[in-house]
């Protein structure tokens, strides 16, 4: 008992009410989800079943996949080239560009998507000024398909991409960089050789970062996508709310559950995940 009591610090006994808070109302739903996927509406893996027995759901599941495939290929490709900008560039530029970068987190996610509706739609300021040009002839489908669905979490995606790149690039020594171009090499050898090497760990946790939260995108797809884009978080939405299978809804949101812990997982090995959300990479 006493062993216990020395191991047990102050700190410790200040965190362990906040501790059992969280086990409470975090950890219950989760087991609770996890039952229902399991004995909704019958005892067994019924609900799992379906995923191979059901051609709809696993279009829904393709499509999700492919989405956030191409959404982290793109954001990730944009947030790299940012990311070495902001590097590169002056401490005054540097400071204004994450100033510029974390503003955007503050804007809602409803209001973003919105301002992509009011831009895209066949009366929007993109069409209007294309058609006013001469450029095209009829209004561009961006809207109720992927491509817009695509835009708009591009667009939203783009700087939790660009914080780990971020991180990981000043983490770097330049003096390896300067040594390769000393000893003859150009500056395209020295990117594709040297430093896009170095910063693969940045790379992979951008990528699985972007990835893991597409895959619980829910407003962008709704809203872009006009119904006809469907993604697993409106499906589990729609089994909720419409359809009342708790036990469909339950399973798929099991399975994003235990993809997501999979995917941190996977990231753990190429980056602390505390650098991923701006922490010390000590």
């Amino acid at each position: 008992m006493s062993t216990l009591r020395n191991k047990l610090k102050p700190g410790w006994l200040l965190v362990l009410p906040f501790l059992a808070l969280v086990v409470l109302f975090y950890l219950g739903p989760i087991l609770n989800i996890l039952m229902l996927s399991v004995t909704d509406p019958a005892p067994g893996l019924a609900n799992y079943a379906k995923l191979g027995e059901s051609d709809a759901l696993a279009r829904i599941m393709w499509t999700t996949v492919r989405i956030c495939i191409v959404t982290t290929f793109f954001s990730v490709l944009l947030g790299y080239s940012i990311a070495y900008g902001m590097v590169h560039s002056s401490t005054q530029k540097q400071s204004l560009m994450l100033t510029l970068l974390l503003v955007s987190f503050w804007i809602s996610i409803l209001v973003r998507t919105f301002s992509w509706l009011m831009l895209l739609g066949n009366r929007g300021l993109i069409n209007n000024t294309l058609l006013g040009l001469g450029i095209v002839s009829q209004p561009i489908e961006f809207m109720r398909n992927e491509l817009g669905v695509l835009i708009g979490m591009i667009h939203y995606m783009i700087p939790y991409a660009v914080l780990p790149l971020l991180v990981n690039m000043q983490s770097l020594d330049m003096r390896v960089m300067n040594a390769s171009r000393n000893l003859g090499a150009s500056g395209t050898q020295t990117f594709w050789r040297i430093y896009l090497p170095l910063t693969r760990p940045g790379i992979v946790a951008s990528s699985l970062l972007i990835f893991i939260l597409s895959l619980g995108f829910y407003v962008t797809p709704a809203i872009l996508g006009g119904g006809k884009v469907l993604m697993i978080a409106e499906y589990i939405s729609v089994q909720l709310l419409v359809t009342l299978k708790w036990g469909t809804a339950a399973m798929l949101a099991a399975l994003m559950l235990f993809g997501v812990l999979a995917l941190l997982w996977l990231m753990s090995k190429f980056m602390k995940l505390s650098t991923v959300f701006g922490g010390s990479t000590q």
